[in-house]
């Protein structure tokens, strides 16, 4: 099942397990149970603290499986299905920390976990794909909490082998997350995000561990690349930095193959994201990840024009942070066709991931909406997996690249259909079931009946919660000035979220150590809020 260079590596990571474990494998006479155990058996012949146990399970039973515990104790994780792929990492740490091996998440987090409501049991069980670069993160997730927590346990369940259950739970995305047999959430999902749902006390603690924080010099908000790069650049200035993020990475988090990054042959979003996050917390930054900001508060200034106190953000958890800058990195996500049916079949059928999705669709028919680098790279890679693909452009031309439409048209189940306005998505309730679009050169109505639809028509910018505080453009961009400085002092900007041409990840780093440096010449020539100044000078008073 392994090559030599990855048995190499797994065989360094099995010499971290502490403490002995228990697997045990559930399989029959089907070659996939055969794989499974292959794999099983060569994990377990690389650690003396590693026992493994075959069993042929009782007709009902999911097989192939594979379960993971600590010598002597009931099996809290399991895999059904063979996790390669993505989800071999997953794997990996499910031994290690089983194992003994201390997690690295935050401690903060780690606590919840173990606090959660003592009378709650919770068995999570998620369909994955092996394609789906956003399924790992969830999985490791609930994976972590069955390992700390003995009330909790999560089974991995690869959506390609179980079909007959993808299709009585109606599994249309992933991944998808049961609980205790109902649907829990769909998507990526964050461990901040799942503890928020399974806790109701988790808005209350988020607060209350934001309520004492020290006001900071520069305050990024957004984890993107320019969140990072900024956070970097103003740590070494040797300035309090902090970053609040509603998820470190953002978009490039969901983002698979990456060929242009200048000294990067090529590498993979969640692995820029994972050495982004090392690089800056190798300095005095405060990461405060899984927290979404609500509002923006200016800093009210004095008659002379001196700042009277700090920019204020205030945050979904009630919390406030103060700072003498703020960069703002939020960001931009996927835009929706907001058309009737597309929200009501979301997970349904209607999809934005086709590297996560895809694999759902085999042997169906498809829709790809839009016509520009992302969607007709969506359709080749799906016209792989799928029956057909049609693809559906409003213009009269394409956006993408000539190689990527000269690939499209080369492959004889690809449809491009040319000046189509998307009008709705239909269903039978449970399902998508088709669409519906306008030929825009005869206003004639059409019909295509599909069972999935992936939009892919560019990105929105995530400043809803600015409108009213600082100036937007047309498309609701913040518009800055060459230092990133926006129409509020003191303010930043730096990124997809800006006025800045070009959405690319280099150009958002480089915004990123621009509004950084921006801020601090800002700062150095700004003096402290005066009610700081005035509480130093009463100190000092008190001192003499």
């Amino acid at each position: 099942m392994l090559d030599a260079n990855l048995k190499q590596q797994l065989n360094g990571y099995l010499q971290k397990i502490v403490k002995p474990i228990e697997l045990t494998v559930s399989v029959d006479d089907r070659p996939k149970s055969q794989e499974l155990l292959d794999l099983a058996q060569e994990i377990a012949a690389m650690s003396p603290k590693i026992a493994l146990t075959v069993n042929q399970p009782a007709q009902e039973g999911r097989v192939p499986l594979l379960t993971i515990s600590p010598e002597g104790e009931k099996a809290r994780v399991e895999f059904a299905g063979i996790p390669m792929g993505h989800e071999f990492t997953s794997l990996v740490l499910a031994l290690l920390q089983a194992g003994g091996h201390p997690s690295k998440t935050e401690k903060a987090l780690l606590d919840q976990i173990v606090e959660l409501d003592p009378s709650t049991e919770l068995k999570f069980e998620t369909y994955i794909s092996l394609s789906c670069h956003n399924c790992p993160d969830v999985v490791q997730a609930l994976n972590l909490m069955a390992v700390l927590n003995p009330r909790i346990s999560h089974t991995m369940i690869d959506g390609g082998l179980f079909k007959s259950e993808v299709e009585d739970r109606n599994v249309l995305a992933v991944p998808a997350v049961f609980v205790n047999g109902e649907l829990f959430g769909q998507g990526k999902m964050t461990l901040a995000e799942i503890l928020d749902k399974v806790d109701d006390k988790s808005a209350e603690k988020k607060a209350a561990a934001l309520a004492d924080k020290t006001p900071y010099e520069v305050l990024i908000v957004g984890g993107g690349p320019a969140g990072a790069s900024a956070a970097i650049y103003a740590a070494r200035k040797g300035i309090r930095t902090g970053i609040v993020a509603e998820r470190f990475g953002g978009q490039v988090a969901d983002t698979m193959g990456i060929e242009n990054f200048i000294s990067v042959k090529e590498t993979e979003g969640p692995k820029l994201v994972a050495n982004l996050e090392q690089h800056v917390l190798q300095y005095d930054v405060d990461l405060m990840n899984g927290q979404k900001a609500r509002k923006l508060h200016a800093a009210s200034v004095s008659a002379d024009g001196t700042p009277a106190d700090y920019i204020e953000v205030e945050l979904e958890s009630g919390a406030r942070l103060k700072s003498r800058s703020v960069i703002l990195s939020t960001g931009a996500r996927w835009r929706e066709m907001n058309v009737p049916g597309e929200k009501a079949y979301r997970g349904k059928g209607v999809a934005y991931c086709p590297h996560c999705d895809g694999p759902l669709f085999k042997g169906k028919r498809v829709a790809v909406i839009g016509g520009g680098n992302s969607g007709i790279e969506a359709a080749i890679d799906l016209a792989g997996i799928v029956e057909h693909v049609t693809v559906l452009e409003f213009a009269d031309t394409l956006r993408a690249d000539a190689v990527l439409v000269r690939k499209a048209r080369s492959l004889k189940n690809v449809t491009i259909i040319m000046e189509a306005m998307s009008t709705e998505v239909t269903g039978d309730g449970k399902r998508v079931n088709g669409l519906n679009y306008v030929d825009r050169a005869t206003n004639e109505t059409h019909h295509i009946e599909l069972a999935g639809i992936f939009v892919q028509i560019g990105l929105v910018p995530n400043t809803e919660w600015l409108k009213g505080d600082i100036e937007l453009s047309e498309r609701g961009e913040i518009v800055v000035d060459t230092k990133g400085q926006t129409s509020l002092p003191g303010v930043f900007a730096a990124g997809d979220v800006t006025t800045v041409p070009y959405k690319q990840i280099i150009i958002a780093m480089g915004a990123g150590s621009g509004a950084a440096l921006g801020a601090f010449d800002h700062l150095i020539r700004t003096p402290l809020p005066s009610s700081v100044s005035e509480q130093e000078d009463t100190v000092e008073e008190e001192a003499a």
